[in-house]
């Protein structure tokens, strides 16, 4: 074999390993597509999850194609390593109308899409509960641990997005979330990354319920804060429980947002444990001048370590019964 042959054995036998993997990554993943019109594997969503086994090491993809899926679901707890990816976000839509008065459920049983499951990815879908303003109505209810959204929409009104599991970890990028009062609310650590906040009225965006144990709740991380018409009282947030935790840094606010901007709960005692605080926000409504008094200062260092995953998402937990 002379020189010139070595360089190109070396790149055919890089590019069968190449094939080799991607062929490989392929029969990793089982994909599973739903379609209302029949041409998938199943017709709704709730026929593909019955279909995922729990506790498996692969991964498996469920693929919906566009439409308005109306099901109540839950992601079972043991489930893991599971894609749920729409065709489009805005026209793949998985909606429910039950909300927390109705037969006394109440804010847990209201959910349309209930994740208890761990390594869960969604993508380019839309989430509803369209029970209207009729009290607390859960669109997506959280409770397992890593879990992310790229690229979804959250749609409601009170208690929109319920980030459950005070040890749980989540992750959203260019997501839309929308709501009226306590539209976030949760005791996970979750980074909404990029993502557009919608507030319907003059109520509250976030309650976190973040435990004292855990260093840091909600963190906004250059996202885009909007508001409806008329809406000119919009709190970033209050706390649900006495250690919440709320971050937003170098996020967009508008005029919309109270000068005070984080609000007590009605309890003075809270002021000394939420943590709540703003880094470099722009935006008519990022004037701190007139914020609460305990709000938190951060620093340069204190918001980095805030944004990144690999600081936000660290757990050492250790047991031994």
């Amino acid at each position: 074999m002379n020189n010139r042959t070595m360089p190109r054995l070396i790149l055919s036998l890089l590019m069968l390993l190449s094939a080799t993997i991607a062929s490989a990554y392929a029969e990793a993943i089982n994909t599973i597509t739903v379609a209302k019109d029949g041409s998938g594997d199943y017709a709704t969503v709730g026929e593909a999850l019955k279909k995922v086994r729990g506790d498996m090491d692969y991964t498996t993809r469920i693929f919906i194609k566009k439409g308005t899926y109306r099901e109540k679901l839950t992601l079972n707890v043991t489930v893991q390593n599971l894609i749920i990816e729409g065709e489009d976000a805005d026209s793949t839509v998985i909606t429910y109308d039950d909300y927390a008065s109705l037969r006394n459920m109440g804010t847990s049983g209201s959910y349309t899409f209930k994740v208890e499951g761990n390594n869960i990815t969604f993508r380019n879908l839309t989430i509803e509960n369209a029970a209207g303003p009729v009290g607390q109505a859960v669109a997506m209810f959280t409770t397992g641990d890593c879990i992310k959204f790229y690229n979804c929409r959250f749609l409601g009104n009170q208690d929109t997005l319920y980030t459950g599991g005070r040890m749980s970890r989540l992750y959203f990028e260019g997501c839309y979330i929308e709501g009226t009062t306590d539209f976030i609310f949760g005791a996970a650590t979750a980074l909404f990354n990029r993502c557009h906040i919608h507030g319907k009225i003059n109520s509250y965006i976030t309650a976190a319920s973040t435990s004292s144990s855990n260093p840091a709740g909600y963190v906004f991380h250059k996202c885009k804060v909007t508001a409806a018409p008329g809406v000119d009282a919009l709190y970033l947030g209050r706390p649900w429980r006495p250690n919440a935790s709320t971050y937003f840094i170098e996020c967009e606010l508008p005029a919309a947002i109270h000068p005070a901007g984080w609000h007590n709960w009605g309890d003075p005692d809270n002021e000394t444990t939420a943590r709540y605080g703003e880094y470099r926000c722009s935006g008519p409504g990022a004037d701190e001048s007139g914020r609460v008094k305990w709000r938190r200062t951060l620093t340069a260092e204190s918001a980095a370590a805030l944004v990144s995953p690999d600081s936000l998402f660290t757990r050492i937990l250790h047991w031994n019964p």
